[in-house]
């Protein structure tokens, strides 16, 4: 009883000053992600030109679609893909199918300037379509000179590769274009295209306005050939493009990001493939992180900034969440003691103005004003995602299509 005893006394001579301490701890680790994200979202309001001079050369492509259980998309994106207003001598499509149906495969074979290549892999992932795309590159004498990355559902613009051989010329090995929703039909999906066009003013053109690499995002992207060759094999199944963009920045290699090239991808239109989509993203980010972090003392003595910054960028927690705890931060403090919660409500004010810096004029309108009402439900989702992360960046979660074609945004 007297050990109890002085516990109860000395927690009421000190608790507060703890609880103190702990909510500035805290307080300054949620500081720092939201400063993060309002310097890029401010920078990302910049304008810019068209970054690169028309080439003076015409350099050669390849464009894989590897697709999985595509039948519903994949006939349309590469008829539209042959629309591009690029020498049709000077690329090639292939795709990569995989458990799709027979009469699918037939019908790509019969289009102009298309490589079909069947899947006999036993496990389905995306890298090991593009390992056995380049292991075909690798047997032809014509070499070429890049390689695009797209998913079976992406749409572009009949300018794409023309702007993509603009701006290898001038000497970017590794770019990133412009991704953008094709579908806003769900209040999931309007959600989704909004996160990401959050994500492109953050991560992509907020960064290259300051000097940084763009993150990549699995599909829009295209890399020098003799690069990707060499190290495709070294990506492991899941999250080949976060992996990727490791191995570029830790060889202090650029990834430019293309705003004025649009890459159209569907969004997720449930829930449940929201909550599974962003399970996997948030175990390969955790995994990119813990495998990257010894190489954080060489970055920073050598001055990779880029790698520095990457490895910063994997630590903070995903945009709903962290608006999410925000939320329930400022209300918890402003029943305990509402001194201490004005920094709270203030930082959240300032997450708040970022978004919205962020987020293009066309997206905020009446669906998007509907679509906020399911906010709650998917912090919920992801908040549950951080305690089911076992197993989901070694195991392939298909994202179902469907087309969406027209109903561009």
């Amino acid at each position: 009883m007297d050990f109890e005893y002085e516990i109860n006394k000395w927690w009421f001579s000190n608790g507060d000053k703890l609880i103190e301490y702990a909510d500035a701890i805290v307080f300054l680790l949620f500081l720092i992600a939201v400063l993060y994200i309002f310097i890029f979202s401010l920078a990302s309001l910049k304008k810019t030109r068209n970054k690169y001079p028309p080439a003076r050369k015409k350099h050669r492509f390849v464009v894989l679609f590897p697709a999985y259980q595509e039948d519903a998309v994949i006939i349309n994106s590469v008829c539209s893909f042959l629309e591009q207003d690029y020498p049709s001598y000077m690329y090639e499509i292939i795709v990569i199918t995989d458990k799709m149906r027979e009469r699918t495969v037939q019908t790509l074979k019969a289009l102009p300037s298309i490589t079909v290549l069947e899947a006999g892999y036993a496990q389905s992932t995306k890298t090991n379509a593009l390992r056995l795309a380049m292991d075909y590159l690798s047997t032809k004498t014509e070499k070429c000179d890049m390689v695009v990355i797209m998913d079976a559902d992406n749409i572009v613009n009949a300018s794409f590769l023309n702007k993509l051989n603009d701006a290898y010329y001038s000497g970017c090995l590794a770019i990133q274009t412009h991704r953008v929703a094709k579908n806003r039909n769900t209040n999931t999906a309007v959600l989704d295209a909004v996160s990401e066009e959050i994500n492109n003013s953050i991560f992509r053109s907020g960064h290259t306005r300051l000097g940084f690499s763009s993150a990549l995002i699995g599909s829009g992207m295209a890399f020098d050939y003799d690069w990707l060759i060499q190290y495709i094999y070294k990506a492991t199944h899941v999250g080949v493009d976060k992996q990727l963009e490791s191995m570029l920045l830790s060889q202090n290699i650029y990834i430019e990001f293309l705003e004025d090239v649009y890459t159209y991808d569907e969004k997720i239109e449930k829930k449940g493939q929201f909550y599974e989509q962003r399970r996997r993203w948030i175990a390969t980010q955790f995994t990119n992180l813990f495998s990257g972090l010894w190489k954080l003392p060489k970055a920073f003595f050598s001055g990779n900034w880029d790698y520095c910054d990457k490895l910063l960028q994997w630590m903070m927690p995903p945009r709903i969440i962290l608006f999410g705890f925000l939320v329930i931060f400022s209300i918890v403090t402003t029943w305990y003691d509402w001194s201490l919660s004005l920094k709270w409500w203030g930082i959240t004010f300032i997450l708040i103005i970022s978004f919205f810096m962020a987020i293009p004029d066309y997206l905020v309108d009446n669906r998007f004003q509907k679509a906020i009402i399911s906010l709650p439900l998917l912090f919920i989702l992801m908040f549950l995602n951080l305690f089911r992360l076992r197993g989901a960046n070694k195991k392939f979660i298909h994202t179902v299509h469907g087309d969406h074609s027209s109903d561009n945004n």
